[in-house]
């Protein structure tokens, strides 16, 4: 029998995710990777994967490179052995390895995660690979840096090369040392320097014989004038390998010095990178972490096969354990019934092994003792085995490992024999298993099984959907119904002929037709209120939205109006500003006109300034109601009547009475009468006043008038002003009027009483005496004056 592995491809993930590793001993770790029956060790593992791609996720994967395995090159370093330039070049990518991890996780501002202790191990050795890198060029080379004396021996061994070279170039190109040459190119023969020399002049060049060539035509002399600078290069070239032979000694045993620390890191920068490959395939499948249990409940949302394109999957929904213990499904051949069996194992599997899966959130996983398997044909020829005698070895083998901690996946159980027997053996193998407590699925095609799970409480059906419209699969898992095969459905569009399809349902007993019939209608019924649950979740959406657009548009006229605030107090602050800034302008007016008092024009002056300070002020008044505007302008009112000589009216946009001084002509204009002065005014400006309202207006106005005159008569008469109990601003408001007055009626010198009290008022009236140009000098009261609780003022 295969192993659940096997059958249910798992290797085949393996190979899939062991293509993200970097190195060959992560890629040995996936492989041989197995599942886990403890429980603490799966969420373990599964808990890492998980923080691998998070960690991936939020600061991208770690950089991995291809380091090799150093372990047995460093134990043997360790020992004393000597290592080649390969091996120490793979120590130094190893600890480059380590420097590149150890500065990535350096930025990492994730809190703790499960593989933190992973990180904490990784400690880089700057002064082991900086030494390493600065000795070694390459796999056949060591670095002239790797130490003062190699570098030394090597600029000595360069200068006498060069030396050597320039005085054999020079015999070459001489014109006695020419004819005795074979050619004109100086060459190496046992580490040494000679000359080609034809056999014929042998004796005419003086030196030592090195070497004669194939033909026996050239003899390769070294001239008695170098063989004192060969011997040297010699020497040098000794030295070079005793000096190289040290370095590499003192590499080794610095390397050895490390193993145990080397060995560590290797195995740690592996697992990570383990960790990592498991986090980049679980976002290639977009997989989650599910909750893990052991109670033999699985529930899977959305679940797709790893092994399908995932673009093309069709995902499933399952449970099994919590209500129901054993699955039935059903469905047409090709519906996918094997697919979600496998699916359903191949993901707890996975699970198992530590990996994320490709579901929803909310799926639920439970860890087995076993995962029993017997899915697709096992016909053996070598061993004389139908395809009913391998099912059966299988099963016999499921049925004596199974245990309450198991789950079993059969495919097309009790199949490949009599179909009445085999409906009965399959039904007597499920309560078996069932009373084992056993989680079990099994697909089949036996109407037997499905009346079994319809009439047994702890056993569902499910089916996989076939569109008979499309005569084609759908792929999805459908729970709580079973399924039709669908066989003379599918036959007849594989080009059946239909006199044979037509005797064949004949030949089916009245009790399976009906069986047929009511999953049919059982089928139509499920797909009704599937469209109808569709469309009340449309609607729920649809009202989300509109509820969510709804809310939207709330906040922003809220936003709208606070901004709106925030401008029009903006604008208030802008005319409160400027309205203070006009109204220190007309106090400057004042005090320009009580200097040009004395001036001939002075009355003319008295009355032009009067009339821009009234339109100065009806200005400012506009401006301080910028929102309501005039209260008196309607541009929809019409005179009830034609205008007399005699009328009252009021001037709508200037908020002044006036009488009409002359009978109104065929203009649109008319002079109006306001005291002494007469304006020609248009007459849509103009409302007309009745006479009582007229009258009352007019008696208002004279009481205003005989007060101010009695105000004006008593401040003349006593030249004080009692501001006692008002607020400051009030007070200075006051005391400004009667200071305006004062000079005005050219008083010298007045006295504002204003209390002593806490002082506040004192001292407001004298700050803002200090800032007015009329105010010549000011004191406090004398004794019998009111002492500080008046200040009397003299003015210019």
């Amino acid at each position: 029998m295969k192993s659940f592995e096997q059958v249910l491809e798992l290797d085949k993930v393996l190979q899939q995710a062991a293509a993200f590793t970097s190195n060959e001993t992560s890629r040995g770790m996936m492989l041989a990777c197995k599942p886990s029956s403890d429980l603490a060790q799966v969420r373990a593992e599964v808990e890492k994967t998980d923080d691998a791609l998070r960690l991936a996720m939020q600061f991208g994967t770690p950089p991995f490179s291809g380091f090799r395995n150093i372990c047995n090159s460093v134990t043997r370093a360790a020992s004393g052995a000597r290592l080649s330039l390969r091996d120490l070049l793979d120590v130094a990518d190893l600890l480059r390895q380590v420097q590149s991890l150890h500065s990535w996780y350096g930025h990492c501002s994730e809190s703790a995660t499960s593989l933190d202790y992973l990180f904490s191990l990784i400690v880089p050795d700057d002064a082991l690979l900086s030494t390493l890198d600065r000795s070694i060029v390459s796999e056949e080379e060591i670095a002239d840096a790797a130490s003062p004396t190699l570098a030394e021996i090597r600029r000595k061994l360069q200068r006498s090369r060069s030396h050597l070279r320039e005085t054999l170039d020079k015999m070459v190109h001489s014109k006695s040392m020419q004819k005795y040459l074979q050619e004109t190119t100086v060459t190496l023969r046992d580490g040494r320097f000679v000359l080609p020399v034809k056999t014929e002049y042998r004796g005419q060049v003086a030196g030592l014989i090195h070497d004669t060539s194939s033909s026996g035509q050239t003899i390769f002399i070294e001239p008695m004038q170098i063989v004192e600078a060969n011997n040297d290069i010699r020497l040098l070239e000794s030295r070079e390998l005793e000096e190289i032979d040290r370095i590499m000694q003192k590499l080794c045993a610095a390397v050895g010095a490390q193993a145990p620390a080397l060995r560590r890191m290797h195995e740690t920068c592996a697992e990570l990178n383990y960790y990592f490959a498991k986090a980049n395939y679980a976002a290639s499948l977009k997989a989650v972490k599910p909750e893990i249990s052991d109670d033999g409940i699985m529930e899977l949302k959305k679940a797709r096969h790893p092994l399908l394109d995932q673009k093309k999957a069709v995902p499933i929904d399952l449970a099994l354990g919590e209500v129901h213990n054993a699955l039935i499904v059903t469905g047409p051949n090709t519906g996918g019934k094997t697919v979600a069996l496998k699916t359903a194992g191949l993901l707890t599997a996975m699970t198992m092994c530590g990996f994320l899966i490709p579901v929803t959130d909310g799926s639920r996983i439970s860890v087995f003792r076993h995962i029993l398997a017997d899915i697709g044909d096992s016909q053996s020829i070598e061993q004389s085995l139908s395809t009913f005698s391998s099912h059966t070895l299988n099963v016999v083998e499921i049925l004596e490992t199974a245990d309450d901690s198991t789950l079993v996946l059969l495919d097309e159980l009790g199949s490949g024999t009599d179909p009445v027997e085999g409906a009965a053996l399959a039904i007597s193998i499920i309560d078996y298993l069932k009373q084992l407590g056993a989680k079990l699925m099994v697909t089949t095609h036996y109407q037997e099984l499905k009346l079994y799970a319809a009439d047994t409480p702890d056993v569902i059906n499910a089916s996989c959907e076939f569109d008979t419209d499309a005569m084609r699969p759908t792929y999805r898992l459908i729970l709580g119904s079973p399924g039709k095969s669908n066989a003379f459905a599918i036959s007849g569009q594989l080009g059946m002929p239909a006199s044979i399809l037509r005797h064949a349902q004949s030949l089916i007993s009245e009790e399976n037709r009906h069986f047929e019939n009511v999953i049919a209608r059982f089928d139509e019924a499920r797909k009704a209120l599937e469209q109808e649950r569709e469309e009340a979740a449309r609607l729920r959406a649809q009202a989300q939205q509109l509820q969510e657009e709804w809310q939207a548009k709330r906040d922003s006229i809220a936003a709208e109006e606070k901004e709106a605030m925030e401008r029009a107090a903006a604008q208030a602050s802008r005319i409160v500003e400027s309205t203070k800034a006009q109204s220190n302008a007309l106090l400057d007016e004042l005090e320009q006109l009580r200097r040009d008092k004395e001036k001939a024009d002075f009355a003319n002056r008295v009355s032009s300034a009067k009339s821009d300070s009234t339109q100065k002020l009806r200005s400012m008044y506009k401006n301080a109601n910028p929102v309501l505007g005039s209260t008196n302008e309607n541009g929809d009112y019409v005179l009830p009547r034609p205008l007399q000589k005699g009328d009252r009216v009021l001037i709508a946009d200037l908020n002044q009475e006036g009488t009409i001084a002359e009978p109104p002509g065929q203009s649109d204009f008319v002079f109006v009468q306001m005291g002494l002065m007469k304006m020609k005014i248009q007459i849509s400006r103009l409302r007309l006043l009745d006479k009582k309202k007229a009258q009352e207006n007019d008696k208002k106005k004279q009481q205003r008038k005989k007060g101010n005159v009695s105000a004006k008569i008593a401040r003349k008469g006593s030249m004080e002003l009692d501001i006692r109990g008002h607020a400051c601003d009030e007070g200075v408001y006051e005391m400004e009027r009667f200071i305006d007055s004062a000079v005005l009626a050219n008083i010298g010198t007045v006295t504002i009483i204003h209390g002593k009290g806490t002082g506040l008022l004192r001292k407001a009236i004298q700050q803002r005496l200090r800032q007015m140009k009329c105010v010549k000098e000011f004191r406090n009261g004398l004794y019998g004056e009111g002492e500080d609780g008046v200040t009397v003022v003299t003015l210019r």
